[in-house]
């Protein structure tokens, strides 16, 4: 057996944060293999028929065409899938009894150590090495498990002993041969060893055929290994079922860009498309919360990656270095940043302008640590980006981050603490991925997607459809992009001009309401026509309203998730969009006492959500309902709304004149089609590009604006409303009518007509006054009685609300009183404690004044003192200075009278020199360096004369005499230069003025001229 250290495989992968490979080692990996199946499944058919060896005839494959064999990614779930298939194994030499099926003339060549267990390279580069230098090649027979529990045994053929067993599911992948190459007869897979992630290691098992059809044999039977279940766990299915549990957590993502000052501002978002300028690094943010009940804590980030594109591999997925991570203050929410270098090679596409009508694709990956779970946890977002120009500037910007919502289903693992709780991922998907495959738009189930007999269609597919199923509300894509550029600079004028007087809206709005206000600017200029543009005191009344209870809670709750089901921001349970509809509903039906809440007003609050915060969006939703009147409408006995629906009747009678008997024909009263126009704006069941445009309309020219659409839609459907009857007609106002006008073209067509469509405020007051009349010659033929009673009834209940209303006044007004009485005295004792303060400050700064005074004086001595100090400094500066000038030129003079002596000596000595060489006698008494060279005189004792022998040792003792007394002489002048020395110092220090260096420069050239002189006299 060959096992080898592949030290390639180790430096050429990806670490492993960016690769979930490493992810599950005993929990659910996935087997994938290399190839179409579908040539797996053609080749094995082939082979049978050819192969007359030991082989069986296999059975036929006969796969089901939805089955997950043949998807596109050839991925096949591991022994933890409930999905087996029906059909027979393929045979190999022998299916066994023990449920294991048996291939001869196989040959182990060895294994190596990979990084990378899913990586084709990797595989190939192995098996072409060991099958090139495997010399211990060990001929074995194969095993391989009929289902996902079994083990894959290597046996001895000759004493049929194991030779090495490999449990099935954690087996990672599996590859054959190229067929173009040597290796065509080979085959491998790849395996891990090891109890956690962190001990785990992989090898790649290495094998060879004697036939090249029985490779395709067995890795088909790896495959069908991995989908069947045995019957034991087909029994305790249920068993597991309760074993598992699922987290949900919500995740947004937000795109910061660099600003140019040194911070970052959030990336616009035209639904969910966000908007980049090129050449401007990014910040990417991701906060995950855990929604489920299912409580799990975050313990770190594994990694933060990114890549262009969508189905994405994890291989493709590049590295982002990470900023920060931890929980927020409230421990509910973790965030995770990261630095995006946009220069870099890899996000070149993301850095390139697109073309118009063009998006692109990125996804954003975060791998996460969760404590009680076996291995980190992916959360892959995938999302669109159109990239402009550098320079660019957007019109519109919204902070709401993309959102997606992901389930982890989790099953319980055996640990060997009793205490410990630990889990094992069994899947996690998102909310987008579960709506895909509802809708049958999974990739796995995209090629036989038109083949399903039935499915669950999603509220884009129900757009598109002209089925019975009516038109979801909040269906639609309203584009923030203007094509239009005077419009535009129009509307930029506009605002210009009419942000400098508020009081006075600009002549040209109404002309270009009735174009439609542009999508980008709805936000600002609804709330400039409905006159709450800042409104602080709605918004204060706001932030109060919501922490107050409703007696209509459960109701509002109830109807949420009736309201624009079909669009992303309010789908979504518990999400951001369903909570701020909740929160501006109740406040409502707390600030409106008398209407409450009411399910109409809850689809106009959705519309304006959409283009501005809630506190802003309840001061449109208040000045709507009594500015325009639109709360009339719900009052009591609903009064108003029958007065709207006979003036709609009246302008059929006069404009539509034929629809108009023909409804009589039919028994179709007004109010079976038309209360929801009036109670809704036309939000309940409308395309969002109509209704905003209505909206647009409704706010700049008034409530009058309802009877202009509703003529115009009348007149539009007008011949197929002739065409049908009762129930037809009820139908087409329900399903049909809305769906017409999902293209922007029909929308903008009714609006023009319903610009032109005469109705005018004059005649509907005329129509009042009818309907008034009408009301009371009923009233004056009704009976007196029943009047009365009526009459009698209403202000019962009036007074009953009234008597409440006081009851609250007077609960609110001894609250009020209580409160007030406890703000006092709080407001007193700080009143005392500021008091106390303020003494003791005082005191303080009378303190700090007098300290700042003395040392001011100080400061004023000192500075005195430095300048009478810097100017004798000058001075003495300025003297010494003409000494040292002395100095230099005494030097000068000295210098040069040793020079000219030195030259006069030099001169004399030569000419003696010559003199005394010229002499032949003389100049044997020098050498030829120039030195003396006597000789030794020869003395006669006897002839010298006694005399002079003492004169002679007198002289020699008169001479050692001088010489010591010269030594004493020079030893009493070096204790006199350091008894000088010494008194210099003390001076120093007393006067430090005095302590200079071009003083003790003159006295040490004193003390040096002094010691000269001395020497000198002594020798004279």
């Amino acid at each position: 057996m060959c096992i080898m250290e592949d030290a390639v495989s180790r430096s050429s992968v990806e670490s492993s944060s960016t690769n979930d490979d490493y992810v599950v080692v005993n929990g659910e990996p996935k087997l994938k293999i290399t190839g179409d199946i579908n040539d797996l499944n053609d080749e094995v058919s082939q082979s049978s028929k050819k192969m007359t060896s030991t082989l069986t005839p296999s059975s036929s494959l006969g796969a089901d065409p939805q089955s997950p064999i043949s998807s596109v990614d050839n991925v096949f779930p591991s022994s933890q899938s409930t999905g087996a298939i029906g059909e027979d194994p393929v045979s190999g030499d022998r299916v066994t009894d023990e449920g294991y099926t048996t291939f001869n003339g196989v040959t182990y060549l060895g294994c190596a150590l990979v990084n990378a267990p899913r990586s084709e390279v990797e595989i190939y580069r192995n098996m072409s090495i060991l099958n090139e230098q495997s010399k211990q090649a060990i001929p074995i027979e194969l095993y391989v498990p009929r289902t996902s529990e079994g083990n894959v045994r290597l046996v001895d053929p000759g004493t049929d002993t194991d030779i090495a067993c490999y449990k099935i599911h954690r087996i990672l992948f599996c590859a054959r041969g190229p067929s173009d190459s040597e290796e065509k007869m080979c085959f491998a897979f790849t395996c891990s060893h090891g109890d956690n992630p962190d001990s785990a290691i992989f090898q790649c098992h290495v094998f060879r055929c004697e036939l090249q059809e029985a490779v395709a044999k067995i890795l088909y039977s790896f495959a069908t290994s991995f989908r069947r279940l045995p019957k034991s766990i087909g029994r305790s299915t249920s068993s597991i079922s309760e074993a598992e549990v699922t987290a949900i957590f919500s995740v947004n993502l937000e795109f910061k860009e660099d600003d140019g000052k040194g911070s970052y501002s959030t990336c616009p978002k035209d639904k969910n498309i966000f908007k980049f300028r090129c050449d401007y690094d990014k910040k990417i943010v991701i906060s995950v919360t855990q929604t489920g009940n299912k409580e799990l804590r975050i313990e770190r980030c594994f990694g933060l990656l990114l890549s262009p594109g969508r189905n994405v591999k994890d291989g493709d997925m590049h590295l982002i270095e990470m900023n920060s991570m931890g929980y927020s203050s409230d421990g509910r929410t973790y965030s995770i940043s990261g630095n995006w270098e946009i220069s870099e090679e890899c996000f070149k596409v993301l850095d390139t302008e697109t073309p118009k009508d063009t998006r692109v694709f990125l996804t954003v990956a975060v791998d996460l640590v969760i404590c009680g779970i076996q291995e980190p946890v992916r959360f892959a977002i995938e999302t669109k980006a159109k990239i402009f120009p550098h320079n660019e500037r957007f019109w519109y910007f919204t902070k709401k981050p993309h959102q997606e919502q992901f389930f982890v289903k989790l099953k319980l693992t055996e640990t060997d603490a009793p205490d410990v709780v630990q889990y094992e991922v069994v899947e996690v998907q998102s909310q987008t991925q579960i709506d895909r495959q509802k809708a049958g738009m999974s990739l796995q189930g995209l090629k036989h997607h038109r083949q399903m007999s039935e499915g669950v269609q999603s509220p884009q597919d129900d757009e598109e459809s002209d089925g019975d199923e009516p038109l979801l509300s909040g269906s639609g894509v309203v584009s923030k992009e203007v094509t239009d550029d005077n419009l535009l600079e129009a509307w930029h004028e506009v605002l210009v001009k009419w942000h400098q007087n508020l009081s006075q809206r600009p002549k040209q709005v109404q002309q270009l309401a009735k174009k439609g206000i542009p999508e980008a600017l709805r936000g600002e200029v609804w709330q400039l026509l409905a006159g709450c543009h800042d409104n602080s005191e709605l918004m204060e009344a706001y932030r109060i309203l919501i922490t107050k209870e409703s007696p209509m809670e459960s109701v509002i709750q109830r109807d949420i998730n009736r309201t624009f089901p079909a669009h992303a921001f309010f789908k979504q349970s518990g999400g951001l969009g369903q909570d701020s509809l909740y929160r501006i509903s109740k406040a409502y039906s707390v600030y409106d006492e008398e209407i409450g809440y009411v399910q109409g007003l809850s689809f106009l609050a959705a519309a304006l959500l959409l283009h501005m915060p809630e506190e802003q969006a309840f001061s449109v939703l208040v000045k709507i309902c009594f500015d325009y009147e639109l709360r009339d409408l719900f009052k009591q006995g609903f009064e108003v709304l029958h007065l709207k629906f006979y003036q709609l009747e009246r302008l059929m009678q006069d404009l539509t004149g034929d629809l108009y008997e023909h409804f009589m024909e039919m028994g179709l009263e007004i109010h079976m089609f038309a209360s929801q126009w009036f109670l809704t704006l036309f939000t309940a069941k409308f395309p969002l590009f109509l209704v905003f445009h209505i909206l647009d309309l409704f706010l700049c020219e008034g409530k009058d604006v309802i009877f202009n659409v509703a003529i115009a839609l009348l007149k539009m459907s007008r011949k197929d409303l002739l065409a049908l009857d009762f129930e037809g007609i009820l139908k087409y106002f329900r399903v049909h009518m809305p769906k017409k006008y999902r293209t922007e073209e029909a929308a903008r067509e009714l609006m023009a007509a319903a610009v032109s469509a005469k109705v005018t405020s004059k005649k509907l007051k005329k129509y009042e006054k009818e309907y008034i009349t009408m009301k009371e010659q009923e009233m004056q033929q009704e009976d007196p009685i029943e009047r009365m009673e009526r009459e009698n009834k209403r202000l019962l209940e009036d007074n009953m609300r009234l008597e409440q209303e006081n009851d609250d006044l007077a609960h609110e007004l001894v609250d009020s009183k209580l409160t007030l009485k406890s703000e006092l005295d709080e407001v007193q004792d700080q009143n005392k404690e500021m008091k106390t303060d303020l003494t003791k400050h005082k005191k303080l700064l009378k303190d700090t004044q007098e300290e700042k005074h003395r040392l001011e004086v100080e400061n004023q001595q000192v500075k005195e003192m430095c300048r009478k100090e810097l100017e004798r400094l000058e001075t003495e500066n300025s003297r010494n200075t003409v000494i040292v000038t002395d100095y230099k030129q005494i030097c000068t003079q000295l210098s040069e009278r040793l020079e000219k002596q030195q030259t006069a000596h030099r001169e004399e000595l030569s000419r003696i020199k010559i003199l005394v060489k010229s002499c032949e006698a003389c100049s044997k008494m020098f050498d030829a360096d120039g030195k003396v060279n006597l000789p030794e005189p020869k003395i006669d004792p006897e002839k010298m004369n006694p005399k002079i022998v003492d004169l002679q040792q007198q002289v020699r003792e008169l001479e050692l005499e001088l010489a010591q007394t010269k030594l004493a002489l020079v030893e009493s002048e070096c204790k006199t230069q350091d008894l000088t020395h010494s008194l210099h110092a003390a001076v120093s220090e007393i006067q430090a003025s005095k302590n200079t260096w071009f003083t003790k420069t003159l006295n040490s050239i004193k003390e040096v001229a002094n010691t000269h002189t001395g020497k000198k006299e002594p020798k004279d």
